[in-house]
């Protein structure tokens, strides 16, 4: 299993030889994914922003999501995750969207969530989601085990999407 710091390492590798961009939007890694991202020098070159939109407000004020407009989606789901993706992407400009969305523990969210349980999505050029259940309730390795997800997501579809230069 890779580091996170390797993981954000052979990304920007790649982003940076394709001439692309990413945007991310995190709630429950806590921004452990930009974070990683942003450690890498260079990170001026294909990172274009990012947000921690843990809460409703934070949702509503840095993403301009109405819910209301999106009957059926639901925080802490995999169309949640391809919507904050995608609206991220569209907002900066961004090649790829980043989203991710769960609960991290020590308990379940307000929608019937377990700890341990996030939804990870990327848009662009390539799109993909999934959900990870960790079956832990441990927050914090929780965080560390979605970021470290979300950057495998992310890496796994850039190397099989073709370069858009």
């Amino acid at each position: 299993m890779q580091k996170l710091e390797t993981l954000a390492a052979d990304i920007a590798a790649l982003l940076v030889d394709r001439g692309e961009t990413v945007a991310v939007v995190e709630t429950t890694a806590g921004g452990l994914v930009s974070a990683a991202l942003l450690a890498v020098a260079g990170a001026s070159a294909y990172y274009r922003g990012g947000a921690v939109t843990y809460t409703g407000i934070a949702r509503d004020v840095l993403l301009g999501i109405d819910l209301n407009e999106h009957p059926g989606v639901r925080s802490s789901s995999e169309p949640y995750a391809r919507l904050i993706a995608t609206v991220i992407r569209e907002r900066l400009g961004a090649t790829w969207g980043l989203g991710e969305t769960g609960a991290a523990g020590p308990t379940g969210n307000p929608y019937g969530d377990a700890a341990g349980h996030t939804c990870i999505a990327v848009a662009g050029p390539a799109t993909h989601s999934e959900t990870l259940e960790t079956g832990e309730l441990d927050r914090r390795a929780n965080m560390s085990r979605f970021a470290r997800r979300t950057l495998e997501v992310f890496a796994e579809v850039l190397r099989a999407a073709p370069s858009l230069h």
